[in-house]
């Protein structure tokens, strides 16, 4: 009796321990390179990670689970920004990753701020997402009115990798500055947004989707005001660069900060022409869920404005072939 007791015991341990094996084996991770934690790709990335997540022993789709892809378990991951992603999906150290329009075209392309640089060529992308403003930041006393008194200032452009300091920097010379003209710091988010409060800088650049975090926490804290890129230097930089549009961020989006008109590019999400077809066919239908969609409506402000109809706007970068199929499938691509 003994005997056949352990026997038993036995068995049922190894075939715990083979479909623990099995389990480990249908698990597939993949990373979503995002931004710094004070702006919005990162937010966004994880409702993103949530949607199209779903490890074993989930719920049921439709019955308070997740409708993900099966075994599939995704992760936001903080990095300096769009250029950061776009090399680290190139190198494969991430499965993909959220960058600016004109970021992702000119590493495509090797063109524009890419000029020299080896072409990007397997770059591709999943969807566009949401419009993203250029944020111009300076305290409400300070006397910056324009992107021309930015002229011997102290002017955080964001970390070299983020597509904020390749922005920043066509800005300036659409406006007749370079980077020499302005003292250049390299302030993040919060780093940013404490800096001016504490009189270390005297404007920040941020490109984010309104309402960004840092932005926010420091319309709270101190009284600011966002600079319009608007004039003949932004008309300027919208007829060299078709990535840009003129765009408003609207009064109150911050606490106590007037309407403002400024410039915007689309943010996207990116992958790798290597990663498998199915794999994102099944990512892309999963975003496009109509239960993701709940997820997306509350998971961040920015949320509500990620839909299928603006899926495809601006692409300048080839669609990877699984998320091509899906929206044949869905009738949004011909």
């Amino acid at each position: 009796m003994i005997h056949t007791f352990k026997t038993a015991a036995i068995s049922a341990v190894l075939a715990l321990g083979l479909a623990g094996t099995a389990m480990a084996q249908d698990l597939k991770f993949f990373t979503i390179g995002t931004g710094g934690t004070a702006f919005t790709y990162y937010p966004v990335g994880g409702v993103i990670a949530n949607a199209i997540s779903k490890p074993p022993g989930s719920r049921e789709c439709g019955e308070g689970g997740s409708c993900g892809v099966d075994g599939l378990i995704a992760s936001a991951v903080s990095s300096r920004g769009s250029v950061d992603n776009v090399n680290a999906i190139i190198s494969g150290l991430r499965n993909s990753g959220f960058a600016q329009s004109d970021v992702a075209y000119w590493a495509y392309t090797g063109t524009g701020t890419m000029e020299g640089k080896e072409p990007a060529t397997d770059l591709r992308t999943i969807a566009a997402l949401f419009e993203e403003h250029i944020h111009l930041v300076a305290l409400a006393d300070s006397g910056i009115n324009s992107v021309a008194d930015l002229k011997g200032k102290r002017v955080s452009l964001d970390e070299p990798g983020s597509g904020t300091y390749v922005d920043a920097t066509l800005i300036l010379e659409a406006n007749g500055l370079g980077v020499d003209d302005v003292t250049a710091e390299q302030l993040k988010g919060n780093a940013a947004a404490e800096g001016l409060r504490n009189g270390k800088i005297d404007a920040f650049f941020a490109v984010a989707g309104y309402p960004t975090g840092a932005i926010v926490e420091l319309a709270s804290a101190a009284d600011i005001k966002l600079v319009p890129i608007s004039g003949a230097g932004a008309d300027a930089l919208t007829e060299k660069y078709g990535f840009f549009a003129s765009s408003d961020i609207p009064a109150g989006t911050y606490e106590g900060v007037d309407a403002v008109t400024t410039v915007a590019v689309g943010a996207q999400w990116f992958t790798s022409a290597k990663e498998d077809e199915e794999l994102i066919y099944n990512i892309t239908k999963a975003l496009w869920n109509d239960e993701s969609r709940k997820l997306l409506d509350v998971g961040h402000a920015k949320g509500a404005t990620i839909t299928p109809d603006t899926a495809l706007n601006g692409v300048g970068v080839p669609l990877h072939p699984g998320a091509e199929k899906f929206y044949k499938e869905a009738g949004l691509l011909e």
